[in-house]
């Protein structure tokens, strides 16, 4: 199975290539949508073509695994039950992601700059104080490039799903150095149930994309720590790098995978830092493009951070505020996470002394990570934290197998116990998720249209803009060009405009729009043209000479 480890460390370095090469497109300038379109199907078609005997034996390896997980799905009705949940947790899932977007950020930011990338055929700098955001490293809206391309917001949030998927498949891998694939399951499972897991599924966000690199991270360095060779420290750093260009918070996981390695090798520390110097140049040279980019334009390599938009003003470490900020975290966060962790953290208190150095390991990791996002700002609720939640899970997989692995009584009780509590709360998230998302089933299957769907659903007095009844779509020519006043989610905006936030004296338009506020007083001379009380807009048109 080693190979077959190794290729999935391959497939995420492509897929950190081919998001280089449509940031190259866009400082070029050419990110056109047919050059989009020609590069992705050729860099895909080469790649799959690329070392064919390498990759035969990649698939040999892929379906081994196949027929292993087949053969203990046939002994064990505990399997089968695990993987349907999974297959269930997947389509519910996929449902959400095939339905029209409606998450706040992808409409503010992640899904407009990749669209606003395309309009302008260029990435650039976007000034003013709304897509502020635009020269931070964004690995993820690189790749909703083509996502968009291909299919729309839709295939954004494909994108998204996808790398869902694929952290299940990392975190089963990983998971395989120390457990059986029953209990690596159970990982799987505790991990693909947390309602922010199915929520981040279904949106055009970036967490899941980091999440992915950052567990791959984790096993890079797990292999480097156990066996020493290089390639795996370079390649966790890699995966690192690529976390970090995805989000740069991931920068902490820099830090606390540098804290472990110390500490695992506390005894010669010195021989390290050779390695550590070689693992951070790595991780930051990955992302540097992007940090030289916003440098460029905005003098500050990690704008908007240190910035009036966005000060960072860490919040000091109090042993009182950080327990009730972890207790806030598992119980009441705005996007949840699953209580199974609060219900383990005893029982991993319980088993600490009899887990391996590795498992210890990951604990260490997972209790530096908790400290790390005390620190970071905790805006993001849950999803903040998400990208440590298969090392949460992995710890929660080593105290079952801790308790299967007892042949007393009370060890089969307490398995039992917690295998129930596992399929009860992922049963839970489930049919939680399908509430959730059934509302798109109408619009997917065609019995409603999206444009009915959005009306009803999207938020107007809180950001949102849909054009409701084709107004802009049927009188917005190709040459005119809409001054947008009040708008904040632009994802919908479907016609030539310039946003208030970034226009220049140079900008020509011909109407100005403004949702749920006054029009500047130096236009109160523009007549009124259309007003929609749905979307809380107005336009106005310039007045004839």
């Amino acid at each position: 199975m080693r190979l077959y480890n190794v290729s999935m460390f391959a497939f995420a370095l492509f897929v950190g290539i081919y998001a280089y090469l449509i940031f190259a497109l866009g400082l070029a300038g050419v990110l056109y949508k047919d050059v989009v379109v020609v590069i992705s199907i050729s860099f895909w078609t080469i790649l799959f073509l690329w070392k064919t005997r390498a990759r035969e034996i990649h698939i040999k390896e892929l379906l081994h695994s196949f027929h292993s997980l087949t053969a203990l799905l046939v002994k064990q009705k505990l399997a089968t039950c695990l993987v349907l949940l999974l297959l269930f947790q997947a389509i519910v899932n996929l449902i959400g992601a095939l339905g029209p977007e409606l998450a706040f950020d992808s409409l503010w930011y992640h899904l407009t700059i990749s669209k606003v990338w395309l309009l302008n055929h260029s990435i650039s700098f976007i000034p003013g104080g709304l897509l502020y955001y635009s020269v931070m490293p964004k690995l993820g809206e690189l790749l909703f490039v083509p996502g968009l391309v291909f299919g729309g917001a839709i295939g954004a949030k494909l994108i998204h799903f996808s790398f869902g998927i694929l952290v299940g498949v990392a975190l089963y891998r990983l998971q395989r150095k120390f457990f059986t694939p029953l209990i690596s399951l159970v990982g799987v499972v505790i991990f693909y149930s947390n309602l922010v897991v199915g929520w981040e599924s279904i949106t055009g966000y970036i967490d899941l994309i980091r999440t992915f690199f950052e567990v791959m991270a984790l096993w890079g360095f797990l292999n480097w720590q156990e066996d020493k060779q290089r390639k795996w420290l370079i390649l966790s750093a890699c995966m690192l790098g690529l976390a970090i260009t995805t989000k740069l918070l991931a920068i902490g996981s820099l830090i606390i995978l540098s804290i472990l390695c110390l500490w695992i090798n506390r005894k010669e520390v010195t021989k390290m830092i050779g390695p550590l110097t070689i693992y951070w140049l790595i991780a930051l040279v990955i992302p540097l493009p992007w940090l030289l980019l916003s440098y460029l334009a905005t003098g500050n390599p990690v704008y908007p951070f240190f910035t009036e938009l966005y000060k960072v003003t860490p919040e000091p470490l109090t042993l009182f505020g950080y327990f009730l900020s972890i207790w806030e975290l598992l119980i009441k966060s705005s996007d949840p996470l699953s209580p199974i962790y609060l219900l383990f953290i005893p029982l991993v208190i319980f088993c600490w002394p009899k887990l391996s150095k590795e498992i210890k390991v990951i604990g260490l990791y997972s209790s530096l990570a908790l400290i790390g996002w005390y620190f970071t700002p905790r805006t993001g609720g849950g999803r903040f934290i998400l990208p440590y939640l298969p090392a949460f899970s992995i710890l929660c997989a080593a105290c079952l197998k801790y308790f299967f692995d007892n042949k007393k009584k009370y060890g089969r009780l307490f398995t039992k116990i917690l295998l129930t509590i596992v399929i009860f709360i992922s049963m839970s998230s489930i049919g939680y998720r399908l509430a959730a998302n059934v509302k798109y089933l109408p619009v997917i299957l065609g019995q409603q249209t999206q444009q009915s769907f959005l009306t009803d659903h999207l938020n107007f007095s809180f950001g949102d803009f849909y054009d409701t009844d084709n107004y802009f779509k049927e009188h917005i020519g190709s040459n005119d060009k809409v001054l947008l006043y009040g708008f904040h989610n632009l994802y919908y905006v479907d016609f030539p405009f310039v946003d208030s936030s970034w226009v220049s004296d140079k900008d020509k338009f011909t109407y100005i729009a403004t949702q749920n506020t006054k029009l500047p007083e130096k236009y109160k001379q523009w007549k009124l043209v259309y007003k929609n009380d749905k979307t809380m807009v107005n336009l106005y048109q310039k007045p004839a000479r």
